[in-house]
């Protein structure tokens, strides 16, 4: 199992494709049993995959492409041989996001109601698809020196000069990161606010898995000597906070704003300035500054100043353990995964009031 036996599953079907096609067919029936649940109009799902998928496949590209300007500098019609592989998974969502917009505008269709029925769908097939990059023998972290983790599936053996080569399985990784990311999108789906919160929440969690595991890939593309997906990926979590902060400034009566501005700086303070002093300064003032606000507010949720303090009590024995300062540090893995919480603390305090307007147009449309 640390290499795998071949590339193709039988003759010249490789098992990338056959991966692929698999995640996508399961995407569909969980978008079609949702389609039925939030009454939308028939067939919704097989118009948006037939849309998606091809639109997905050509920004798939064109995003590594764009990336990879030098690779096809010399032989530009290159950047159509797809077969030969170069294809990355933030261009397919964004390609596929973009041609399900238009074929909503054309259609008149919510939608942010066909994002959210692709959401989990599309997070288990994207966990399904990383086991091709198994089969490929791609998508790995650096070489693993110590051989106590020298064992499938911490790692993978990668040809090298000749000889095998243990390398960090980031594919095994991701992929059981995304299977946990649809198992919680498919049972927080019924409990959203309004229409699209669900792939906005698709979003922020495959956002932050996909920025921990980015910085362990050999195979990353750059941009101005920074990994292009990663900070996508730190993007899309500070898009969401900012979502559900401005929904929540709007939102009339309600006493814990600043209490959320607080959390979802925080959220990305301590990942980001872990190994800086002043780094982890500043992250112990907004941990202060956070546990008053929750203190003094009766309005905040008990659950929250529970975490917050347990959170807090982390964080300093991490640092006196000097693990805090390290870039791949333990500290550094947990408060990446602990970004969703702290995300959670202004979207628990949004109200639901949006969500009808949208099921009453949904019921319009043809």
């Amino acid at each position: 199992m640390a290499i795998p036996y071949s590339r193709y599953i039988f003759g010249s079907l490789p098992w990338y494709s056959v991966l692929m096609v698999s995640g996508i067919f399961l995407a569909y029936l969980l978008g079609t049993r949702e389609e039925k649940r939030l009454a939308l109009p028939k067939d919704s799902m097989l118009d948006m995959t037939l849309v998606a998928v091809p639109c997905g496949i050509v920004g798939a590209r064109l995003y590594y492409v764009l990336m990879s300007l030098d690779e096809f500098a010399k032989n530009p019609i290159s950047a159509f041989y797809i077969w030969e592989g170069g294809i990355a998974v933030y261009g397919s969502i964004i390609g596929g996001a973009l041609g399900v917009w238009i074929y909503c505008r054309v259609r008149k269709r919510s939608f942010a109601a066909l994002l959210d029925i692709a959401a989990p769908g599309l997070m288990l097939a994207q966990a399904i698809g990383r086991w091709g990059n198994y089969f490929n023998r791609e998508a790995f972290g650096p070489i693993i020196a110590n051989p106590s983790w020298q064992f499938f599936p911490a790692g993978v053996l990668i040809q090298e000069n000749s000889a095998l080569v243990w390398h960090v399985a980031t594919f095994f990784y991701e992929s059981v990161w995304d299977l946990g990311v649809f198992i919680v999108l498919w049972n927080i789906r019924k409990r959203m606010k309004r229409r699209g919160d669900l792939f906005i929440w698709y979003i922020a969690l495959y956002g932050c898995g996909r920025f921990l595991v980015e910085q362990l890939r050999t195979d990353s593309l750059y941009v101005f000597g920074i990994r292009a997906s990663q900070y996508l990926s730190l993007a899309l979590c500070v898009a969401t906070a900012a979502v559900f902060l401005v929904r929540l400034a709007r939102q009339k009566g309600d006493t814990l704003w600043v209490a959320s501005l607080l959390a979802c700086m925080l959220a990305f303070a301590r990942p980001m300035l872990a190994q800086w002093g002043w780094g982890v300064v500043l992250t112990i003032s907004l941990y202060i500054s956070l546990l008053i606000c929750l203190l003094i507010n009766r309005d905040a949720p008990w659950l929250s100043k529970i975490w917050l303090a347990a959170d807090l009590a982390v964080y300093v024995a991490l640092l006196c353990f000097n693990l805090g300062s390290l870039w791949r540090s333990p500290y550094f893995v947990y408060a990446g995964l602990s970004i969703p919480p702290y995300l959670a603390l202004p979207y628990s305090r949004l109200t639901v009031s949006a969500v009808e307007p949208l099921r009453q147009e949904e019921t319009k449309c043809p």
